[in-house]
């Protein structure tokens, strides 16, 4: 018989992989996404219209849907689950419904509210009436996208809770394929071209709510309208969500200052940092949400069953897999910073001097990959245990810890100082939260997690010099042709990913060893 930690590894490890290869696909999706409108719409006052009007549901919807909704109803559902599955469906349609109410009437604000939402969010487009006018139109036609995609995000913590991830995770990719499609196939049945992504913004949201209730009915959970407002449950969602929300607020707020204070600098360093981060982001969107994704559900089901030895197991578990693919994403990053970004990004007006500053930038972002990635696990155990207070309070001094180290570091180094401070702050997040988590729970990282550690650190070495022997051997030239850089790269990583795998496996790493007991299985 298989023991109880193995088998919870294992649902975590399972779904993480699906997490993360509908994210990797995802991305994909959203990078062709982005090709095709660059090239059918180009970049002037009319694709200045559709961002700026597609932000405004974007930012509603990393305030309230997908992060907050999801960590604070979860938790809670599942402590519901664990003791009837029925009460557990009924506090959903409960859920679903008061949601739904609420999310019909915030879309009749925005679309009445439209034209001063646009003053506020983009006031220079004022002295531009088409292009205001066009913004506030494309604002009125897609602010209904929060409803879809907040519905989506409670689905998805329905599912979650059941172990199903596919759905929801892959929710994304249909968004990417109607706004392509909606590009090829309708961009010439409107006055103005650009309303055919708007039109394919709002179709991909009603199919990514659409496509989930299949699934829902599949696991057992029949939606039907309640309108028990007053049930605990759902004032306890309530209650955990307003910190979460705050706590996105933050990280918004963050994002904000930086921007400022890079404006600061000298032409092209909002840019650097904008692009840096582009590349960071997804090992940790591919890697790092997908373990925090997978693992939330698992917290909530030990946490609600007071099973805190499991729950610090599971914790140390999950700490321990993202780092076996973090710790080499972050080497492979500052070894192969100019390669990537080159090879990404260095066409056009963006030249190697270009590439070089970015490549400064990635540096000290990869250096702090580490403390993003295990952010997303500690911060869902604290959710776990229905402690929504705390990983806020903690962000906000993190906030303070960027902003000092950002106005210390961005005049002696630049842009690369603003990137090191973000991963400054990351460490300081991770490292309260680690030492708050083991006051109460009590110690989760024991002498396994710190020898798999070292042993992936080791591999990952390993995997530097691999690479670094390539380029020994082929040359780097970052003014050669695209097919001659993109070559350089693909046998770096191939033949890194090859030696960080064989060394592992030499090692006896033991979440090498997860992971094809998984493939195996």
């Amino acid at each position: 018989m298989i023991p109880q930690k193995e088998t919870e590894n294992t649902r975590v490890v399972k779904a993480a992989w699906v997490v993360g290869l509908a994210t990797l696909l995802s991305r994909v999706f959203g990078f062709i996404r982005d090709v095709v409108i660059a090239g059918f719409f180009g970049a002037g006052p009319a694709t200045d219209a559709f961002f700026v009007a597609f932000r405004i549901p974007n930012l509603l919807r990393r305030l309230f849907a997908e992060g907050s909704l999801t960590i604070a109803f979860i938790p809670v559902f599942t402590g519901y689950l664990k003791r009837s599955k029925k009460q557990a469906v009924e506090l959903a349609g409960i859920a679903f419904t008061l949601l739904s109410i609420i999310l019909v009437l915030v879309s009749v604000a925005g679309i009445l509210l439209s034209p001063w939402i646009v003053k506020v969010i983009a006031p220079g487009f004022t002295d531009v009436p088409d292009k205001y006018e066009l913004t506030v139109f494309l604002t009125r036609l897609m602010f209904p996208y929060i409803f879809f995609i907040s519905l989506v995000a409670l689905c998805m913590g329905i599912l979650n809770s059941f172990r199903h991830f596919a759905a929801p995770a892959l929710a994304p990719v249909v968004l990417n394929i109607c706004m392509i499609a909606a590009a090829f196939l309708l961009k010439d049945c409107f006055r103005d071209p650009i309303i055919s992504l708007a039109v394919g913004v709002m179709a991909g949201g009603f199919l990514q709510l659409a496509m989930q209730f299949p699934f829902l009915l599949k696991v057992g959970a029949r939606l039907k309208p309640n309108f028990h407002f007053n049930h605990p449950g759902i004032k306890r969602i309530g209650v955990l969500m307003l910190p979460a929300v705050f706590g996105a607020a933050v990280y918004q707020a963050s994002i904000f200052i930086s921007t400022i204070l890079a404006s600061l600098l000298p032409e092209g360093s909002v840019s650097y940092l904008y692009y840096a981060d582009r590349v960071v982001q997804l090992p940790l969107g591919v890697f790092a949400i997908a373990v925090g994704t997978a693992s939330l559900p698992s917290f909530s089901e030990q946490a609600a069953g007071g099973d805190y030895q499991e729950l610090k197991k599971t914790i140390a578990f999950s700490l321990r897999l993202i780092l076996f693919v973090t710790i080499p994403a972050m080497v492979a990053l500052i070894v192969l910073r100019v390669p990537v970004i080159s090879v990404l990004f260095q066409r056009g007006k963006f030249d190697a001097a270009s590439t070089v500053f970015t490549a400064q930038a990635l540096l000290y972002y990869a250096v702090g990959l580490w403390a993003f990635s295990c952010i997303r696990v500690i911060v869902s155990a604290f959710y776990a245990l229905q402690d929504t207070r705390t990983p806020v309070k903690i962000a906000v001094a993190a906030l303070l810890v960027n902003v000092v180290m950002s106005v210390v570091l961005m005049f002696p180094m630049k842009h690369a100082g603003l990137a090191l401070a973000t991963s400054i702050a990351s460490a300081v997040n991770v490292v309260i939260l680690a030492v708050i988590l083991k006051r109460k729970v009590g110690g989760f990282l024991k002498k396994s997690f710190w020898t798999s550690v070292l042993k992936t650190t080791l591999a990952s070495g390993v995997m530097a010099l691999s690479i670094i022997a390539v380029n020994y051997t082929l040359g780097w030239n970052s003014e050669g042709a695209f097919g001659e850089r993109l070559l350089f790269l693909t046998v770096a990583v191939a033949v890194g990913l090859a030696v960080f795998a064989l060394s592992s496996l030499i090692l006896g790493n033991s979440e090498m060893k997860a992971l094809l007991r998984m493939k195996n299985g």
